[in-house]
């Protein structure tokens, strides 16, 4: 039985307004814990994601007010997604080809029609009991080396 990336994805999906600060987002993703929030417009439709790599590249090392910024100024747009029934190998693949760290899984089940219900990082796929621990470790690097 293949394990699909439902079985391995975070189920506790953050989400930020567009129109919030950057600073706002900063605390938040300390306060719970995460390296990424995602970014939903004034309706609750996802927009984009922003990420600690953002924070860093797109804010702090130009020296921007942080409390002056939005997330709209620094998210990562379009959204990268993968469907929840597909593998983990699908979700390595799709990481390397876009360059990217995070992918929002969507349900795109009967009547769903690409509902975000998880986010799936490197990490995950770690945890992911059914790669023996040296191809993990190769995989991670893999998908860490490639654009970093």
């Amino acid at each position: 039985m293949t394990v699909s990336v439902r079985d391995i994805m975070r189920k506790d999906l953050h989400t930020i307004a567009v129109s919030s600060s950057i600073q706002d987002t900063a605390i938040l993703m300390n306060d719970l814990k995460v390296s990424s929030l995602l970014i939903v417009d004034t309706y609750g439709n996802p927009v984009g994601l922003v990420t600690e790599r953002d924070l860093v590249r797109r804010a702090c090392v130009k020296d921007q007010l942080s409390s002056q910024v939005t997330n709209k100024e620094i998210m990562s747009s379009p959204l990268i997604t993968i469907d929840a029934k597909s593998s983990a190998s699908d979700a390595i693949d799709l990481m390397l080809k876009n360059k990217v760290r995070h992918l929002l899984v969507v349900d795109n089940e009967s009547g769903n029609s690409g509902k975000p219900i998880g986010i799936i990082t490197p990490l995950d796929l770690m945890r992911y009991d059914d790669y023996p621990r040296e191809e993990r470790s190769d995989v991670l690097e893999m998908i860490l080396e490639y654009y970093v």
